[in-house]
């Protein structure tokens, strides 16, 4: 009898540890089946929608990845889709992943996608013929901590200049880009700090005026306006990092050698999205606007860091550990 029950303990385990680990299988599995992917549909993620036109994403993760994709207007949004896990890796302005990233470290720059395209335009009502005459007006961005937000800030401060909600005398307006044409018209606003290809539709739709173009703004040719974003999760999975990288490498390079197909693959992606179309002649002024890479200025990155910190949008400007570069560096040595 005792042995019966000895033999039918082993066995109760056996099974256990059977069903445990197949349990633990299963859910390893699930995290690496899917991946999700975000993005805003507009011209500074490019790399992202040209790797999803050209089915990059597709090729690198293979068959058994189930890719989805979710889009954001804004930053903000984006890293609180991050903080959900709706989002585990994709291209969003350095601004908000910073300040996210002091509060949390859990998300992490792992490659640029695009410098500049991002310029200062001023409404035709508004007299502004220099940045100091800023003094006293009211300035679109897109969203409050946005990246567009600190380089903005940057900019003031060259000129000893600052915002309302530092004491100074520059309003900062949240709109969203799409709206600022009709803000411009409407006498709404004096300024918008934004990127491609709103500033370009702001000057043809709107008349504005260009006051500092990209190669002047902020940090200039430098200025990181995009980065691929991922989350410590995510990161933690070498395949899939390498995988996401490689496709957004050959997206870079796809679109250094072939400017103009991969225009085209952004006014089909975004009228798919949206239903509506950008025009051609807009969309290629403003691509030369912005250089494509994978290069991250990490001074400048810390220079954000020192302005979010300023403005109080963060306690600390510490982000040693952010940008984590390895991977990116590993496939473009090869």
């Amino acid at each position: 009898m005792k042995r019966n029950l000895f033999l039918l303990g082993l066995i109760s385990l056996a099974v256990l540890a059977i069903v445990s680990g197949c349990g633990k299988t299963e859910k390893g599995a699930q995290d690496s089946k899917e991946v999700n992917i975000g993005y805003f549909p507009n011209l500074t993620h490019i790399a992202t929608i040209v790797a999803l036109e050209k089915d990059y994403f597709t090729e690198a993760f293979g068959e058994d990845i189930k890719i989805n994709t979710k889009t954001v207007s804004n930053g903000g949004l984006f890293m609180e889709a991050m903080v959900t896990k709706s989002i585990d890796v994709g291209t969003v302005g350095p601004g908000p992943l910073l300040n996210f990233y002091v509060k949390d470290p859990n998300y992490h720059i792992i490659s640029g996608a695009v410098n500049g395209g991002a310029v200062l335009v001023a409404s035709e009502h508004s007299n502004i013929k220099e940045l100091a005459d800023l003094d006293g007006k009211k300035v679109a961005i897109p969203v409050i901590g946005s990246t567009q937000d600190v380089m903005l800030r940057k900019a003031l401060k060259d000129v000893g200049l600052k915002p309302t909600s530092n004491g100074g005398t520059v309003e900062m307006f949240a709109a969203a880009p799409a709206d600022t044409a009709t803000l411009f018209i409407q006498k709404s606003v004096d300024a918008a700090a934004t990127q491609e290809p709103w500033g370009y539709i702001l000057e043809t739709q709107a008349n504005g005026q260009l006051l500092l173009d990209w190669e002047s703004f902020a940090w200039g040719k430098e200025s990181t306006n995009t980065v691929v974003a991922a989350s410590k999760k995510f990161l933690g999975n070498e395949t899939l990092v390498k995988a996401y990288l490689t496709a957004h490498v050959k997206a870079v390079e796809f679109i250094e050698q072939n400017p103009e197909e991969s225009q085209d693959l952004v006014i089909k992606h975004i009228k798919e999205l949206t239903g509506k179309e950008i025009d051609k002649t807009e969309l290629a002024a403003a691509f030369k606007r912005l250089k494509v890479t994978t290069s991250v200025n990490e001074e400048i990155i810390q220079e954000m860091a020192d302005i979010s910190k300023e403005a109080g949008y963060v306690t600390s400007n510490d982000i040693d550990g952010l940008i984590q570069l390895k991977q990116l560096k590993s496939i473009e040595a090869k």
